[in-house]
C-alpha cells in the first residue's frame, strides 16, 4: 500500500473541498481562505483535485469562474 504524504495545508484544502459537492471558487480559496496557488496547483497536478472552468452570466455580462473540486483520489488521500 502506498502512503500519500500531504502537507498540513494540502490536507486542510482537501478537507474543505470534500465538504462542497460542486467545488469551491478558486479565487475564494486563494484570497479569502488563504490557500496559496502553489498548494492548489500541487493538488491538481497530483490529481487529488480538479479545476473546472465555467461561464456564468452576471446580468448581461459573461464571467469566467474556476471551481476546484476534490477527486476520488483526493478523498482516498485524506481518509488514509
Amino acid at each position: 500500500m502506498t502512503v500519500t504524504r500531504l502537507s498540513a495545508e494540502q490536507r486542510r484544502a482537501l478537507t474543505l473541498l470534500s465538504s462542497s459537492r460542486h467545488g469551491v471558487n478558486e479565487r475564494l480559496l486563494a484570497r479569502s481562505l488563504g490557500f496559496s496557488r502553489a498548494v492548489l496547483s500541487s493538488l491538481v497536478r497530483r490529481r487529488f483535485a480538479a479545476r473546472e472552468r465555467e461561464i456564468l452570466m452576471a446580468g448581461a455580462k459573461p464571467v469566467e469562474v474556476v471551481r476546484i473540486r476534490i477527486t476520488a483520489a483526493g478523498r482516498r488521500a485524506i481518509e488514509g
